[in-house]
């Protein structure tokens, strides 16, 4: 059976409070069965390799992806708005106000991948959209710093986590003792916290996919 093309990529710019455009790319594929908006982590963009390859893992199997810049290259440049989880999450949110109001994508079931210190503002945008947010993955992700935001997310969310990444993996076994969400703990083996380790990524593509068309297009 030949797989089918994946779809091509057309670049968007997302405007922000304050007039900041967000610099991002859209892959839709024909008859879409939803849609997945990555939130990266610190030090990372939209062109993120790791991000890229799994969301073609996830367009492979029919789900659109959206991936953006959570902060301009001058917010960048200030470290400190890298942890600034409240404002990752409100871009984020804006991110899921613009796909919404688009023709192609935005009447399917929503979802987010969030990696580092982007799944606790995926996590703390689903607890704030409730149920319009249908499923979360977090890769290596911090969910540990959406705090109080973790009891109030109803997204089914899948905690993708290194074997080797013990400190984090610590942070997400803590974290999954506050959600009240289903949510499930992921432990790839001997992976550490960027999953660079021979067939890691792929593993992480593989989850992350089954999560994604289980809770979005059930």
């Amino acid at each position: 059976m030949t797989t089918p093309p994946l779809p091509s990529r057309t670049p968007v710019q997302i405007e922000a409070d304050g007039g900041v455009l967000l610099a991002g790319d859209l892959a839709v594929p024909d008859d879409a069965r939803g849609v997945v908006l990555f939130a990266h982590g610190s030090g990372s963009s939209h062109q993120s390799p790791r991000n890229r390859s799994v969301a073609e893992a996830l367009q492979s199997t029919g789900l659109a992806t959206l991936l953006f810049d959570l902060l301009s290259g001058r917010e960048a440049d200030d470290r400190s708005n890298v942890f600034n989880i409240a404002l990752l999450a409100e871009r984020l949110e804006t991110a899921t106000r613009w796909a919404q109001a688009r023709a192609d994508v935005g009447a399917l079931s929503l979802g987010y991948f969030g990696a580092s210190t982007g799944a606790a503002a995926a996590l703390v945008a689903a607890a704030r959209l409730d149920d319009e947010a249908a499923a979360v993955v977090s890769r290596g992700g911090r969910p540990d710093l959406a705090g109080d935001s973790l009891p109030a997310v109803t997204a089914p969310t899948l905690l993708i986590v290194g074997g080797e990444d013990r400190e984090v993996l610590r942070l997400n076994e803590a974290a999954r003792e506050r959600m009240t969400a289903p949510t499930e703990l992921e432990v790839v083996p001997g992976a550490t916290h960027l999953f660079e380790e021979p067939g890691a990524l792929e593993r992480v593509a593989t989850l992350a996919t089954t999560w994604f068309t289980t809770n979005l297009t059930a």
